[in-house]
C-alpha cells in the first residue's frame, strides 16, 4: 500500500493533484481542505489511501494525517463511500465533522451535499463513541507535533500497544526530554514509561 507520496505538485486543481515523484506522476483525488493547505506550495508530501473497487483503483491524498484517519473512519460507515467522505471533508474541516458527530448534530451533517438524514444519523450512531474517545484522548495536542513523534506512536502501535497508551508515553518522553530526540530514542524511552 502507498502510505504517502512526496514530490513536485505538477498539476493542482481543487479536486485533484498530480504529484511528480522522480518522474512518475501520481494522480490523487483531494478534498478542498487539502487543496487549501497546499495551494501555495510547489512541492510537498501527501498522505494517501488507495481505494480499490471492481472498476477502478483510486488514490486519495491528504495534507494531514488526521484528515486521512477521519476519511478512513467515515468510509467504514455503511452507505458512506470514498467520494461521499471526500465531499464531507470538502464541506467541513475534520475537526468540525468530528465535533458534529460527537455532539450528534445531524443538521450540520445534513448541510453537506450527499448526506441525508439517515446517513447523518448512521454516522453519529457508528462513529460517536470512537471519535468521542479520540477527541478526549488526544494527548499529543498542546505542544508542537514533530514527525518523529507521529512515527514513534505508529511504531508503538505496530508493536501491539494501544493508540492512547502509545500517545501518552510519547507525550511524556517529549515533554521530559528535548525535542531533538531521534525516533529510536523516543521509542526506547516510551517503552520504559509503559
Amino acid at each position: 500500500m502507498i502510505a504517502f507520496v512526496k514530490g513536485i505538485f505538477a498539476v493542482k486543481t481543487p479536486a485533484r493533484i498530480v504529484v511528480d515523484v522522480n518522474g512518475v506522476g501520481y494522480e490523487l483525488n483531494i478534498s478542498l481542505n487539502t487543496y487549501s493547505a497546499i495551494s501555495s506550495k510547489e512541492s510537498g508530501q501527501l498522505y494517501t489511501y488507495l481505494h480499490i473497487t471492481e472498476n477502478a483503483h483510486t488514490l486519495y491524498g491528504f495534507a494531514e494525517l488526521n484528515e486521512k484517519e477521519l476519511f478512513l473512519q467515515l468510509i467504514s460507515v455503511s452507505g458512506v463511500g470514498a467520494s461521499t467522505a471526500r465531499m464531507m471533508l470538502s464541506g467541513m474541516r475534520p475537526d468540525e465533522i468530528t465535533r458534529a458527530i460527537v455532539q450528534g448534530n445531524t443538521k450540520q451533517l445534513e448541510s453537506i451535499k450527499g448526506i441525508g438524514k439517515k446517513s447523518a444519523e448512521r454516522l453519529i450512531v457508528e462513529l460517536r463513541d470512537k471519535l468521542g474517545k479520540q477527541a478526549m484522548d488526544t494527548p499529543l495536542t498542546g505542544f508542537s507535533i514533530q514527525q518523529n513523534d507521529v512515527d514513534a506512536v505508529n511504531a508503538l502501535i505496530s508493536l501491539g500497544i494501544g493508540r492512547v497508551m502509545a500517545e501518552q508515553a510519547v507525550k511524556k518522553v517529549v515533554q521530559q526530554q528535548s525535542n531533538d530526540l531521534s525516533i529510536e530514542d523516543i521509542i526506547k524511552q516510551a517503552l520504559k514509561n509503559l
